[in-house]
């Protein structure tokens, strides 16, 4: 099988392997989405139906205690940033744009390796002359400073803001943000052991 794939392919089915859900529901979305990088060169496209993989990414403070959130002006509600597939083939890459045009932030980075932190698949409603599809979500943490600016690209977000964990995971009120949550408070927690044993 990996003979055959384009080399856009070959590169994220690799990270797709390597990585494992936090449970089922999780390895589940991961069988899925590996199952279209590897079945459909075009899986990063937009027009790929009845889904296509988006990017997206996790904003946390540097202390892990503040979650950065825009408010979707499409499906009016508050979530993480991200997005379509631009040409980038490959959702790390994706994410980095997406990171600079809803926020605006100058200066933020991967926490640690661009390494792939969640997965999701949620539903994204009909909308004009575009069918009801899934987004097959491959998600990031990103790390930024939040006393920096933030200033989106006109069109972007209508509202950006910080919350703490507790609040964001009530804003965002869906069972993938509540994974991704827990995960950033179970690491938060080592990292302030890993402290107290220093």
């Amino acid at each position: 099988m990996a003979s055959s794939l384009q080399p856009h392919q070959q590169i994220l089915a690799a990270e797709l392997r390597a990585y494992r859900g936090v449970d089922e529901v999780e390895e589940s979305f991961r069988v899925t989405i590996l199952d279209l990088v590897e079945s459909d060169e075009r899986w990063w496209h937009r027009d790929t139906m009845p889904g296509h993989i988006t990017a997206s990414a996790f904003i946390i403070s540097p202390q892990l205690d503040c979650l950065l959130l825009h408010f979707h002006r499409k499906l009016d509600r508050w979530l993480q940033v991200g997005g379509h597939d631009d040409g980038e083939k490959h959702p790390a890459h994706t994410v980095l744009r997406e990171v600079f045009e809803e926020s605006g932030l100058a200066q933020f980075d991967f926490f640690g390796e661009p390494t792939i932190f969640d997965l999701d698949i949620h539903p994204i409603p009909a909308k004009g002359k575009v069918p009801a599809h899934n987004h097959l979500d491959v998600r990031y943490l990103l790390v930024a400073d939040p006393e920096q600016p933030l200033n989106p690209a006109p069109g972007e977000s209508s509202q950006i803001k910080w919350f703490r964990l507790v609040d964001a995971e009530e804003k965002m009120n869906e069972a993938g943000a509540v994974r991704v949550l827990r995960k950033i408070s179970t690491l938060a927690d080592a990292m302030a052991n890993a402290k107290c044993q220093t």
